[in-house]
């Protein structure tokens, strides 16, 4: 019964956190998701390093993960997930010279896009 009440109470909690949500994004009007991909990587500790120097600089970023079919892991070496981190285009250049200090070891498991 008391995991029932917790279960409950989370919920709630969840359905308030939505309605701010979406009254925050109703503020923000016309705003365009128009970021662009920085990199993109199988290896989990590459991209949470990858993370982490961005964050040191300062630069917005998202950071998201796509699960890899099956029968395509082949192709990816079996890695059964694969990092995706995303920029806005204006601050492009900035995480790109981030990115470029980088240890090699960490950079070259990264696969950089050509914005």
């Amino acid at each position: 019964k008391k995991l029932q009440e917790d279960l409950a109470g989370s919920l709630r909690y969840q359905t308030l956190t939505t309605a701010k949500t979406k009254s925050m994004t109703m503020k923000l009007g016309n705003y365009k998701d128009n970021d662009v991909e920085l990199c993109r990587t199988t290896n989990s500790r590459v991209s949470t390093h990858t993370a982490e120097a961005l964050l040191e600089q300062h630069i917005p970023f998202t950071k998201n993960s796509k699960k890899i079919p099956f029968f395509k892991r082949e192709a990816y070496k079996g890695a059964d997930t694969l990092w995706v981190i995303t920029i806005n285009p204006r601050r492009y250049g900035q995480a790109r010279r981030v990115i470029d200090s980088m240890d090699r070891v960490y950079k070259d498991r990264l696969v950089l896009s050509n914005y």
